[in-house]
């Protein structure tokens, strides 16, 4: 509970469902904390403002303070807290999920833990990325060169409508600055798709180190799910950013994609492409957010939780 006198915690009615939320809030060189059930922060410019219960993910950078009272409302808000490098490039921690049931997470194991499965979801998200393209029966060794020949022929396209002369995808999370433009672009650009992705992932209650196409990673599927979108709001506000010759091109990408991925109405894209993939018999399913019901496993069918079973009869 809150020791705010006179605020009370934020009931799960009155949460916003994830895929109606703000996509993401970065904030660099600034103190966090709360007025009432909203974020606030706070720099030389001012304060702003910042409705907590929707927000998707606070995208904590380098000079940032954080209250005990913020993180409290973040997490009655299911409000995700990233905490990145310089330029928003290397990713550190993230906060607690938005979803009480365990459904899509079940799910997602299930998936994961079956080969034929995991291939099919696999297949799923290739056919995603590239509609059209014929991937019944193929392995995943052969998906992945057709997912290296398309993104490669990606960067030719986009390199020769913006001018841009392109090498190869080279970066260095240690040094941001030591890349050229656009590769500079590039990484500020996917670092917000997998800070979106991340936050969706752990609103819905899914596990973000059990991928299905990445793998042996504690993001995992975060790099899945971002992958879905890199061809639409990565790749080629990259170029384009790389192209205007900015002078700050990680503020400025990172402002480019917010206003891509808002445009575009990414959150609910997510949410629905979530539920595609792990429940495919029921894509419109809700995400279960507000589903707060404990019960016990039992191979007959789960049972009650919260009651006494000593004079239950013992099958034995």
């Amino acid at each position: 509970m809150t020791d705010i006198p006179g605020v009370r915690p934020v009931r799960i009615g009155e949460l916003v469902r994830a895929q109606d939320r703000l996509t993401f809030i970065y904030l660099e060189r600034s103190v966090v904390h709360r007025d009432a059930n909203a974020i606030t922060a706070t720099d030389e410019r001012g304060v702003v403002h910042i409705p907590a219960a929707t927000l998707g993910a606070l995208i904590l950078g380098p000079g940032t303070r954080v209250t005990h009272q913020a993180m409290m409302l973040l997490a009655e808000s299911g409000s995700t807290a990233v905490w990145v490098g310089e330029q928003g490039v290397r990713y550190y921690a993230h906060g607690r999920s938005l979803a009480r049931s365990s459904r899509l997470l079940e799910a997602q194991a299930t998936a994961f833990a079956n080969q034929t499965t995991r291939l099919r979801v696999a297949r799923a998200m290739y056919a995603m990325r590239f509609p059209g393209d014929p991937i019944d029966g193929l392995t995943m060794q052969q998906l992945r060169g057709k997912e290296g020949a398309r993104v490669r022929r990606l960067y030719r396209e986009h390199a020769e409508r913006t001018g841009i002369d392109w090498a190869r995808r080279k970066f260095d999370p240690n040094d941001f600055a030591g890349g050229d433009p656009v590769n500079q672009a590039l990484s500020a650009a996917t670092t917000c798709l997998y800070g979106i992705a991340h936050a969706v992932i752990v609103a819905l209650g899914a596990a973000p180190g059990l991928g299905f196409v990445h793998t042996g990673h504690e993001r995992s599927f975060v790099f899945d799910i971002a992958d879905l979108y890199k061809a639409e709001f990565a790749i080629p506000i990259a170029f384009d950013i790389a192209a205007a010759e900015v002078e700050d091109i990680g503020a400025a990408t990172r402002r480019a994609v917010r206003d891509a991925i808002h445009a575009g109405g990414l959150l609910g894209r997510c949410c629905k492409d979530l539920h595609t993939l792990l429940l495919p018999d029921e894509p419109d399913a809700g995400d279960d957010w507000d589903t707060d019901v404990v019960q016990l496993w039992d191979r007959q069918g789960n049972a009650d939780s919260g009651v006494s079973y000593a004079d239950e009869e013992v099958p034995w």
